[in-house]
């Protein structure tokens, strides 16, 4: 199953015709508009590093079917839908940051 596939699969959910894939600027992401009555939310943002990371999980199928969950929950109250959750992403900052302060630190330190 390809990148797109899997993004496919995640936004399949949403009421059929309401989903057309958008050109993005940017190449790290795969983007969604939706439009569909009574949907408050209008963009899916899926980022390819995280979907390739899905694509090869032994428990994909698991964790596709737990993002069509949350994207439906998520459809009549928010705009915008992000896989990683935004949290997800600056936790992971967060730790590389961290990360590389330690290695900064060893290296001065010999």
């Amino acid at each position: 199953m390809m990148k797109l596939a899997v993004a496919e699969a995640i936004v399949s959910v949403l009421p059929e015709g309401s989903v057309a894939r958008v050109c993005s600027d940017d190449c790290d992401t795969i983007r969604f508009a939706v439009r569909a009555e009574g949907l408050k939310l209008r963009s899916v943002i899926l980022r390819r590093d995280s979907l390739q990371r899905l694509q090869s999980d032994t428990a994909s199928a698991i964790k596709i079917e737990y993002l069509q969950r949350d994207l439906v929950r998520n459809a009549e109250r928010r705009v915008e839908f992000r896989y990683p959750h935004a949290i997800r992403a600056a936790m992971v900052t967060r730790k590389l940051k961290i990360v590389q302060k330690l290695g900064m630190a060893i290296a001065s330190a010999v």
